[in-house]
């Protein structure tokens, strides 16, 4: 069976994406125009992190919660249960066993290479958009220009997650008299970037493309601006701070839109990097099962929103199956882009559910990190070690199933997902080394 025709059986879609010679997904049509994208990525953010529209915790998010209302929500979104192998899968568009961005060693992830891949801000770039990184960049190898962003903001170390005095604009280091806040240095250059694109700005009429990846909310989390002077929060009190502040940033994003009359052409999308580091909260009175650094459902499982005024349905809900992988090509369908004929991609893009449209549903995902990894479809899982797990009840329970069950439907999805995993074969692709550094951001 060829590459083609495994695309096709298994609904996993570069092939979607536009590339050459291949058609649309069902229900997509050419773009009237080129929107301009923001990408926020929240950092250790599950699905049960305390958004409103996502868990039972209301009132702290109106802002994210609006634009939900206002747009499309994903109730299973993907990313991986770290946060660099799900930089490298966003960047890239490819699973690790393929790039060998399995973990980030040394905080890093040392053995991807810009030089090696054709990334998105690449793709982006030529496809006629200014392109700008603001954030959190360090588990990435090389810094954000190599990566093909016209512009960054970033904090050269791991210290420099909240209150520093030094963080890196466009490759020089900006030493400042006293700490400031980075998410606020972050905000400001991002504010100040989209003004550039609004009525009378320097590059108006040009599309543009922000990637947002804030520092909010990792653990060790630190008081904001906003925090109450000479009083001691406890954990749950500062990360509720901290997502407040989040929300009242991201807020301000789409208050500049409006004002700058760029918001019908703007699409909004926000999304977690990985699994809740701490307790989270409970969804329909339940708690998820596993967090950051488990290969466990809570593990990947990340809230997923994105609003684009006028164009995406407001409230609709959608339950398919998607995983970082699907962002770039997602992102190239709206630009237009061309994506070059000898890279594989893993993604499938989303783009046509985010005009209304029906689009190409994936069959299952795949899930890699360190050197563990599964496959999972809407009701199963497989794992590398071939254990079968019942996702029924998923994100709450998943238990395993018998190695010697005789349930036939148990069987038939052993089977199905076994032969998706003998064609992807990750153990034949590029791993991590044995003695690799697994920090796994424990800092």
């Amino acid at each position: 069976m060829n590459r083609r025709d495994f695309m096709r059986m298994t609904g996993l879609g570069i092939l979607a994406a536009g590339m050459p010679g291949v058609g649309m997904a069902e229900g997509a049509s050419p773009s009237s125009g080129k929107p301009n994208i923001i990408f926020v990525l929240g950092d250790d953010m599950g699905i049960n992190i305390g958004i409103g529209c996502y868990s039972d915790r209301k009132g702290l998010t109106p802002n994210l919660d609006a634009l939900a209302a206002g747009g499309v929500r994903f109730e299973r979104c993907f990313a991986t249960p770290i946060c660099g192998p799900t930089r490298c899968l966003l960047m890239t568009g490819r699973y690790p066993f393929r790039t060998g961005g399995w973990d980030h060693s040394s905080g890093a992830v040392p053995a991807v290479l810009a030089q090696n891949e054709y990334p998105m801000a690449r793709i982006l770039s030529e496809a006629g958009y200014d392109t700008c990184c603001v954030g959190k960049w360090r588990q990435m190898a090389q810094t954000p220009r190599e990566w093909g962003f016209d512009e960054y903001v970033m904090s050269p170390t791991a210290t420099g997650y909240y209150w520093t005095k030094k963080y890196t604009k466009n490759g020089k280091e900006i030493t400042e008299d006293k700490d400031v806040f980075f998410p606020d240095v972050c905000q400001d250059y991002a504010l100040e970037f989209i003004r550039r694109h609004g009525v009378g700005g320097k590059a108006a009429g040009k599309p543009f493309f922000l990637y947002y990846p804030t520092h909010l909310m990792h653990n060790h989390l630190a008081p904001t601006p906003d925090s109450k002077t000479g009083v001691k929060s406890n954990p749950g009190e500062r990360r509720a701070e901290n997502l407040i502040y989040l929300d009242k940033q991201i807020g301000a994003l789409a208050t500049e839109l409006d004002r700058l009359n760029l918001r019908e052409n703007t699409l909004i999308i926000f999304a977690g990097d990985n699994g809740t580091d701490m307790a989270g909260y409970t969804i329909n009175k339940r708690r998820i099962s596993g967090g950051k650094h488990t290969m466990l459902e809570g593990g990947a499982l990340v809230p997923c929103i994105v609003n684009w005024k006028g164009t995406a349905p407001a409230g609709s809900v959608v339950k398919d199956l998607v995983d970082f992988s699907d962002l770039l090509p997602t992102f190239a369908e709206l630009a237009g882009a061309k994506l070059p004929d000898k890279v594989p991609y893993d993604g499938l893009s989303f783009a046509p559910l985010l005009r209304g449209k029906k689009g190409v549903s994936r069959e299952w995902i795949f899930m890699g990190c360190d050197d563990k990894w599964y496959v999972r479809e809407d009701k199963w899982k497989l794992n590398q070690a071939g254990e079968l797990f019942d996702m029924k009840d998923a994100p709450f329970t998943e238990p395993l199933v018998p190695a010697d069950s005789k349930d036939p439907e148990a069987a038939a999805a052993r089977k199905r997902l076994q032969a998706v995993l003998d064609k992807l074969n990750p153990a034949g692709g590029k791993l991590p080394p044995k003695n690799s550094d697994k920090d796994n951001e424990k800092e």
